[in-house]
Order: structure tokens, then sequence, then C-alpha cells
């Protein structure tokens, strides 16, 4: 028995010295309760929304104070020229526009159902459908809370409108969400055991003497595993286009430059990370088990960011996917230009060239 504590008190000294192995044992499933716990929910909050109030009347203004009183919606602008509604729904913050018609009034005067028009925005079919769940709640409420003032008879009824996915396919959500997190994993990963392999070959050396500027010897490393990438997004687009039947309504050759910088933007970061790991180890576990989880669920692929609390929706802003599949939803989906997606191209460009100038650096600090 002696001996076999002694084998579990050397083990127990292997764990506690290895500072890589206890940050994964402790911290990990910490960090992994908080996120999924906060992100995992079927509530949509602070939805934005515009309100386009054709009947101005205290009983419209008594719906839309509703409205905005609980913790669902936000109303962040009111619209009087219906012919803005799909320029506002093209800049991406306004998932909902709520119309209530000029006779609104009248109809509950006359005790007669009256209508108010949901136009929503159905990129992403189950937030859409929430979303309406809860306009008609609110719209069912506001009816009781009439009749038990003695107006009995009252009932407002909503009518939806689902703009760019009338059909409700989740394809349409999901295949711009499952493009940026497959390329995400595949060329972070690819090259994030590049430049710490060459360390543990014993092969560093001959890069080290080299008469080259490691900027030179980092694009080298890179560019074989960008071509193999774009090979990748040309599958990858041909399944979406004829397995799953989702369009890209935008510009094939914007979604295409949009794609390209997005995959230079994650071998840059795959770069990184070979050059701040140790062992290929760590770099595979920085890149699959430190990327895939936040990719899938703080990137709006699954969950939108909105609902989600302030500190995690300040941690998307650095997730290189967030930025992709905004993008690629934008064109694919809506359609839209370069003036509508530019921001976050520029966001994954500027991404790019600070994990290249972190490489670069980590790269001259092995020089030393």
């Amino acid at each position: 028995m002696k001996q076999f504590f002694a084998f579990v008190e050397k083990e127990f000294y292997h764990i506690f010295r290895d500072k890589a192995t206890m940050l994964i044992i402790l911290l990990m499933p910490v960090v992994q309760v908080l996120i999924f716990g906060f992100t995992i929910t079927t509530d949509i909050r602070n939805t934005s929304v515009a309100v386009n109030d054709q009947c101005k009347t205290p009983e419209s203004r008594e719906l839309l104070r509703r409205i905005e009183a609980g913790p669902y919606f936000q109303i962040e602008q009111h619209v009087d020229d219906p012919k803005a509604f799909e320029p506002i729904f093209k800049k991406g913050k306004i998932k909902l526009i709520i119309v209530i018609p000029p006779d609104f009034s009248e109809h509950l005067t006359r005790k007669e159902p009256a209508r108010i028009q949901l136009i929503t925005d159905a990129c992403n079919p189950n937030e859409a459908n929430i979303v309406n769940s809860y306009l008609q709640d609110i719209a069912a409420r506001y009816a009781l809370s009439m009749q038990a003032e003695g107006n009995g008879g009252i009932l407002v009824e909503t009518v939806t409108r689902m703009m760019y996915n009338p059909q409700l396919k989740s394809a349409y959500t999901f295949v711009p969400g499952v493009i940026g997190l497959v390329l995400m994993l595949i060329c972070t990963l690819m090259t994030s055991v590049s430049i710490v392999r060459e360390k543990e070959l014993g092969t560093m050396e001959a890069l080290l003497v080299a008469p080259s500027k490691p900027l030179y010897i980092i694009f080298a490393k890179t560019v074989p595993y960008f071509v193999v990438s774009i090979f990748n997004l040309i599958v990858i687009i041909l399944l979406s286009l004829f397995a799953f039947d989702v369009p890209i309504r935008g510009s094939f050759l914007l979604f295409f430059l949009a794609s390209l910088t997005y995959i230079f933007t994650s071998l840059s970061l795959g770069i990184f990370i070979s050059t701040v790991s140790k062992t290929q180890q760590i770099a595979m576990i920085i890149s699959l088990l430190g990327l895939m989880l936040p990719t899938v669920l703080l990137s709006g692929l699954m969950f939108p960011i909105s609902s989600m609390p302030a500190v995690l929706q300040g941690l998307s802003y650095v997730l290189p996917a967030r930025w992709f599949i905004d993008m690629a939803r934008a064109i694919m989906i809506k359609g839209l230009g370069f003036g509508q997606v530019w921001l976050q191209w520029s966001i994954l460009m500027g991404m790019a060239g600070l994990f290249l100038a972190l490489s670069v650096r980590g790269f001259k600090v092995r020089l030393n």
C-alpha cells in the first residue's frame, strides 16, 4: 500500500507542477459552466425594434409603453415612411418593426379586432418566432387589461411578415455560422502546431539561422495552409448551395473576398498560438477547446448576442467568427453590398494584422 500511495503522491506532484494542466483541470470547468449557463437559454432579451405608429393615440402609445416596459424589447427609433423599412433592416441592428395602422383605436372603440403588423428579420427563424410570440403575448395581455376595465370584446391581432426568410428555413441561420466555425477550426488548428512542431522536431534551429526575416518565414509557413483552406472554402460553398439550398443573394465575389479575409485572420491566429505554445498538445488544446466553445456560443452562431450578459457581449467582440458570421449572413441572406459590411471586414483585417505582429514578435523572442 505504501508503494501505491507513493505513486499517487507522485502523480499529484506532476499535476500541480504542470501549470497548463492545472489551468485545464481547474479553470476550464468553471469557464464552461459560466458560459453555458448564461448563453444557453431560449429567452430573447433586449431585441431592438422600430415603430411605425400611424395611429398616434393614447391607445397606441399605451401598447408601445407595455412593449418597452418588459426586458424583451427596446424601441430604438420611430419610422414614419414605410419605404425606410428595408434600409433599416439592412443596417442589421433592428430585428423587428411594429406597424400600428391609423384605424387601430377606432377598431378598439367599436370593439372590433384591432390589428398590428409585425415585420421581422427572419435570418434567424428561431429568434423571429420567439420574438413574434412575445409580441403576441403582450398584445393579448393588453386586450385583457382593456376588457378588465369594462371594455368587453376587445381583441388585438398580430399580422406577421417574415423578411429575407419567409419559409423560416433553419439552414439560412446555421449554414453561414457553420461556415465560420469550420473555417476557424480548420485554419487555426492547421497552423497552430506549425512553428511549435519545428521546435519539437529539432528543426527550429535551421529556421533561426536562415538568412530570412521572421515575417518571411511566417508567411512561408502560412501560404500552403492558405491554399488548402481555399479548396475547403470552395467545397463548403458548393455544399451550401446544392446540399442545403442556401442562396448567395449578394455578390459572390464579395462573399469570396470576405471568406478569404476570414481565412487569413484565422491562419494568423493559428500562427500566433503556435509561437506562444510550448508543445503541440498545448497548441491543439488552445485551438480546439479555447476557440471552439466561445465560437459556438458567443459568436451569434446559435444564440443572439444581445440576450447575453454585458461581459459575454464584450468577449464576443474579440472573436473573429462573430464578424465573419455577420458578414456571411448579410451577404448570403440579405444580399447586402460592401457598403454595409465594410466595418466587419475592416475589423477582421485589423485582427489579422495584430496577430501577425504578435507572431513576429513571438518568433523574434525565440531568436534570443
